[in-house]
């Protein structure tokens, strides 16, 4: 008996997997479908919209409240990422005092599915009598947002995932990848580049800074520490201080590298009983230190470091003369140090 219980509960555990299976997989299915029927859909007004917002000389707000407010925030993250400045206002909070943060030269993209959220809608007034311009991501096509708003984005689907029509999820979705097309379109209208991207991303993960070339994060003119080397050791004991890299590089008239010296240098120099006063920077260098050009990728910068155990290199232009220089701390950004662990 105690056997064919077991058996019963595993047939009943297959098939109650089956059925969750099943209904996730339909969730995916109607949320392809609104997808597919507002892509259908995209055309004059999504061009004059994305034309609205390319030429916007202030900001763009994005407003709604609940769901439509979340999916809001997300899409004025992801403008601002890409190059158009952007930030959310929540409609409630405008009423009461927010709505000064509102210029008259903004575009305001005003989502509401059904297009009759009050608190939305309350607020559409006062943005008419500042005169911005207002753009509708909505479903409700003869709605109050609709008739108020100068272009409308048809963001309607067949139905919600939700099985009992109440909970935002099909439509949600589709807000969301309207925003992320406004978002791309605008991106590759505006010519924006990866290293855009990433000025706007500085703290961003460890592996996006080591996807950029080094002479986007190299330090230059005034910034390098250098002297030359018919310099007093002194002098480059000066520099090394007063630039706070941990190493000097030697030059020649010509603007080639002779050498470096580091903190480890001056140390082994001192520890030989060598007087920095009556020696030269030549003297007390390392000659023909590892040089990069600029144009390698920070991450295999990033394995020279730790492959010789180095914190600096030099970068050097294709005739040998100095372009730069790298410290880790422009790799891995200061105090993070236990990513080399």
């Amino acid at each position: 008996m105690a056997g064919l219980s077991r058996e019963l509960n595993n047939d009943r555990s297959g098939e109650q997997t089956r059925m969750l299976i099943e209904d996730a997989q339909k969730v995916f299915l109607i949320e392809e479908q609104g997808l597919a029927a507002v892509r259908q859909r995209i055309g004059e007004d999504f061009v004059q919209a994305v034309d609205m917002l390319f030429h916007c000389p202030s900001r763009v707000v994005i407003t709604g409240i609940g769901k439509s407010g979340i999916i809001g925030q997300k899409i004025a993250a992801t403008l601002n990422s890409t190059g158009t400045p952007s930030f959310f206002l929540h409609p409630v909070e405008a009423m009461h005092g927010d709505l000064g943060m509102v210029m008259p030269t903004d575009v305001v993209i005003a989502i509401s599915y059904s297009g009759g959220t009050l608190e939305l809608n309350s607020l559409l007034v006062s943005l008419q009598k500042r005169g911005v311009k207002i753009i509708a991501m909505t479903g409700g096509l003869h709605s109050i947002l609709a008739e108020a708003a100068d272009l409308v984005l048809d963001i309607g689907v067949p139905m919600e995932a939700c099985p009992l029509g109440l909970a935002p999820t099909a439509s949600t979705t589709a807000t969301l990848a309207m925003g992320d097309a406004l978002a791309v379109v605008l991106l590759q209208k505006k010519k924006f580049q990866a290293s855009d991207f990433r000025k706007n991303h500085p703290g961003g993960s460890l592996g996006e800074r080591l996807k950029v070339r080094v002479s986007e994060v190299m330090l230059t003119g005034s910034a390098v520490p250098l002297v030359f080397g018919e310099d007093p050791a002194t002098r480059a004991v000066e520099v090394l201080n007063e630039k706070n890299l941990g190493a000097v590089l030697v030059m020649s008239p010509e603007g080639k590298i002779l050498g470096i010296i580091t903190d480890g240098d001056v140390r082994r120099n001192v520890a030989l009983s060598r007087s920095l006063s009556s020696s030269l920077a030549a003297d007390i260098m390392t000659a023909k230190p590892i040089a990069i050009d600029g144009s390698m990728l920070a991450a295999d910068a990033l394995s020279i470091m730790q492959g010789h155990e180095i914190t600096v290199l030099p970068i050097v232009k294709e005739d040998g003369r100095l372009a730069g220089i790298l410290h880790l701390h422009d790799l891995l950004g200061k105090g993070e140090f236990r990513f080399l662990v």
